[in-house]
């Protein structure tokens, strides 16, 4: 259930049953005490005549309200909605959680949304209780908080490193927002150590403090954490690391997480020198307004998930978060996508397989636009392969991040440089370095906070690039959880071994019923392709049969321009690696 779609009384029942799902899309204010809580509040059910119901927590400040101290609503995981609305608003908060007002301030927000300030203020004020200046300062709240709690930094340079403007600005928020100054919040972490302590001696694995907050998203806390894991359940985050520019956070998320899914997904894709994974943790570096930058992803044993970061600047912490967590796509509603999704009987297995499935995301969307046009028509292992090299040529080397010594090229150097190092059909290369160049010199836009209609218009425009990039760029990009791949040949093997339509009008026409979630019902049909056997070796005359798993039929553009689809076995993938000479149809 959409929670903008939501009545009085059904929001009403949620919080009255304490219903974790709901956290982080709305906030309950409560007139009789003058704050505001997360639907999950484990404190007693305020009468629904004090009740006021709010989008954001913004829009609880700009009507007077403070966060509760006990359930710590701003520690709860985004709204799913932002990604679920393509309209200004959901488009507005995706730049806004970028760094964009910090950045551009509110006339470059507008200037990207194609509206005057003034129009944009009133609208996002009738849409969501507060305009852009209010959302971008709850932001920083947040961010502050996290910083408060997460690290040892003195004060001031929380305050600069969450984006205020000065000190006096920054304690001023901090006891607007929470009741409290930021040395109070930040002894509050202390405290609920020592509580979260006390309670693993005395209950001996029982729920611990961190349980009543929530803090993960999952509900889940044990009594036997140790006290820095104990403010991380009150705080959202641990103790920070001792290195200047470190940090160490828990990003919270809703119900299951497929872990394993996201893992073997950027398992499969790592770009060497960029990024590293484990069965049970992604690392990778990035460029960032400040600087470049490192992080990296774990889930811990309690299945929380743990960013790790190194920063040139700290003020690039909120740009980091928001684009981690769209990465792994944490502020999913995971429990309406797997109930809707359960609905339709061929589905029904593959959710039951895979609770919690996600879709992942973008660290940078110029990387993602190369990436999936560099795997046009080739394997998921060749496109790796190619991006591999292309970023040992041309990534600009950085130390102090291990092993992950390079930054992903930029989209100059692959303007003019990607000639030298890619291989293949020059009409095919053209068409990559000249859609770097494009984004090179602003003529193509790709952010987070596109429309969606005019992005893929935008995208269709350049040569090089079909419905099914344009479509798949969006997904990722944009986290739009309605997309449908119609002419992927993995997405209709894994439909055909499901018992849905195959052949691209049917799936098309079949898929439809999913809306308005069927990019998680295409990410199901991507793990459902079954593994099957073909025969290699026929030159010598032996036909030794080799496994052909999802990866080897990439869905990475194995159908350029509704071409016929091509699925290469392992020794073609080879073969690609050493020349690799796709036929892409897009290209003039």
């Amino acid at each position: 259930m959409s929670a903008a779609s939501m009545t009085f009384d059904e929001r009403y029942r949620a919080i009255d049953a304490r219903d974790a799902r709901f956290d982080g899309q709305f906030v309950t204010a409560v007139r009789s005490t003058g704050i505001y809580c997360r639907p999950s509040c484990p404190a007693r059910t305020p009468k629904p005549g004090n009740v006021t119901f709010y989008p954001t927590s913004a829009a609880a400040h700009e009507a007077g309200y403070r966060a509760c101290k006990r359930c710590l609503p701003e520690a709860a995981p985004g709204s799913p909605e932002w990604n679920l609305r393509g309209d200004v608003a959901g488009r507005a908060m995706r730049l806004i959680a970028d760094g964009v007002v910090e950045r551009e301030g509110v006339p470059g927000l507008a200037a990207r949304l194609g509206y005057s300030p003034r129009h944009l203020t009133r609208l996002l004020t009738s849409e969501l209780g507060a305009g852009p200046l209010a959302l971008a300062r709850a932001q920083r709240a947040h961010t502050a908080r996290m910083l408060l709690v997460a690290t040892d930094l003195p004060a001031s340079d929380v305050a600069f490193s969450a984006g205020f403007a000065s000190v006096r600005q920054f304690n001023d928020t901090v006891r607007e927002v929470f009741g409290m100054s930021p040395i109070e919040l930040r002894a509050r972490r202390a405290r609920r150590a020592r509580a979260g302590g006390a309670a693993a001696r005395g209950a001996g694995g029982g729920l611990g403090a961190g349980a009543g907050f929530g803090s993960t998203g999952t509900g889940t806390g044990t009594g036997a954490r140790s006290a820095d894991a104990a403010g991380e359940a009150a705080g959202g985050a641990s103790t920070g690391a001792a290195t200047p520019g470190a940090i160490e956070l828990v990003l919270p998320h809703r119900g299951p997480l497929d872990a394993d899914g996201l893992f073997a997904w950027m398992a499969a894709r790592a770009v060497t020198g960029v990024e590293s994974v484990t069965a049970h943790s992604f690392a990778r570096t990035i460029r960032l307004p400040g600087g470049p930058a490192w992080f990296s992803l774990r889930l811990d044993d309690a299945g929380r998930v743990r960013l790790s970061a190194r920063l040139t600047h700290l003020s690039d912490l909120p740009v980091l978060v928001a684009r981690a967590r769209r990465l792994f796509d944490l502020d999913a509603d995971p429990l309406a996508v797997d109930a809707a999704l359960s609905a339709h009987p061929e589905l029904a297995p593959l959710v039951a397989r895979v609770p919690g499935i996600r879709v992942p995301g973008a660290a940078d969307p110029h990387e993602m636009l190369i990436r999936a046009m560099i795997g046009q028509q080739v394997t998921v292992t060749a496109a790796t392969t190619a991006l591999s090299a292309l970023t040992d040529a041309l990534g600009e080397r950085v130390d102090g991040f291990g092993a992950h010594d390079r930054l992903f090229p930029t989209m100059t150097a692959i303007a003019e440089h990607g000639a030298e190092v890619l291989r293949g059909p020059a009409a095919r290369i053209r068409a990559i370095t000249g859609a770097a160049a494009a984004l090179a010199d602003g003529s193509l836009v790709l952010t987070t906070g596109d429309d969606r209609v005019a992005q893929r218009a935008a995208l269709l425009a350049m040569p090089g690039i079909g419905p099914w990039t344009a479509d798949y760029v969006r997904m990722r990009v944009l986290g739009d959880p309605d997309i449908t791949l119609p002419g992927d040949v993995a997405v209709r093997a894994g439909a055909a071994a499901s018992g849905i339509p195959g052949d691209p009008r049917g799936f098309e026409a079949w898929a439809a019923r999913t809306a308005p979630w069927r990019s998680y019902a295409t990410a199901h049909l991507w793990r459902a392709v079954p593994p099957r056997s073909v025969a290699i070796g026929r030159s010598r005359g032996a036909g030794v049969a080799a496994p052909v798993t999802p990866d080897d039929i990439s869905p990475i553009d194995p159908t350029v321009g509704d071409a016929r689809p091509t699925c290469q076995p392992p020794h073609a993938a080879r073969t690609a690696r050493r020349a690799p000479r796709p036929t892409p149809q897009e290209t003039p």
